[in-house]
């Protein structure tokens, strides 16, 4: 089970709140999106993240790795220097980075965009589904009961 910060207590696990617990900050989901750019060193990510500070970067740094989104790979001995690796985990970030762009895009200011690397044209997030293996439209989508 996922940690609850600031030792809150739930009645209904929600999957929501729970993710929201590990990245629902605003400096995590942009260090996020930077990795999944390719920036991957603390120095790349500092400039990066407009209005992070030093130290903020480094503590969501540690929390990501805490948490298995990141690894954390040094490059250098002496001096020590590390570069910041998404794990699995860290990938599955990535719709919700793309979801919340998709929504920047359409509702937002932007100088960025999701789009596909091969043809450069704009893409949007959807809903699949598993069992069935078609695509589930937004307004079939319910948050209910786990069994």
């Amino acid at each position: 089970m996922a940690r609850v910060s600031r030792n809150l207590q739930r009645t209904i696990r929600c999957p929501v709140a729970s993710a929201l617990d590990v990245v629902g900050d605003r400096w995590t989901l942009l260090i996020v999106r930077d990795l999944l750019r390719g920036k991957n060193r603390f120095t790349q990510l500092r400039r990066s993240v407009e209005g992070v500070t030093t130290s903020l970067l480094s503590d969501r740094l540690k929390r990501l790795e805490r948490e298995g989104i990141i690894e954390r790979r040094f490059y250098s001995e002496h001096p020590p220097r590390a570069e910041y690796v998404l794990t699995p985990k860290g990938h599955g970030l990535g719709v919700i980075v793309g979801a919340l762009s998709v929504w920047g895009q359409e509702h937002a200011p932007h100088d960025l965009r999701l789009v596909d690397s091969e043809c450069g044209h704009p893409v949007r997030v959807l809903y699949h589904c598993d069992e069935c293996d078609r695509q589930a439209p937004r307004s079939r989508i319910r948050i209910v009961e786990a069994e």
